[in-house]
């Protein structure tokens, strides 16, 4: 495993160490904003360590992946905006 590998796979770990920590917003945020916010930051912190074990595996098939995965944040973030303003939860 080379140096470049292992740093990859540093990167790794603490993006999902960011996710654990922000799944606390998610179950605890005060308003519905401050909780899509935080499932969009989930959404992209998953994106990039898709990425990353794309990169560090060396398989680029991993990034397309990684790509839909995005676009599909992109949509979930999207909806439950619309939910919520349509719910009545903004304030």
């Amino acid at each position: 495993m080379t140096l470049l590998t292992t740093a990859l796979f540093a990167a790794t770990a603490a993006f999902v160490a960011l996710s654990v920590v922000i799944v606390y917003r998610i179950v605890r945020g005060p308003t519905m904003q401050d909780r899509v916010i935080a499932v969009n930051a989930v959404g992209t912190n998953t994106v990039v360590v898709i990425a990353l074990i794309g990169a560090a595996t060396d398989d680029p098939g991993v990034l397309d992946i990684a790509l839909v995965y995005a676009l599909l944040n992109f949509l979930m973030s999207i909806a439950i905006s619309k939910f919520t303003v349509e719910r009545g939860g903004v304030m």
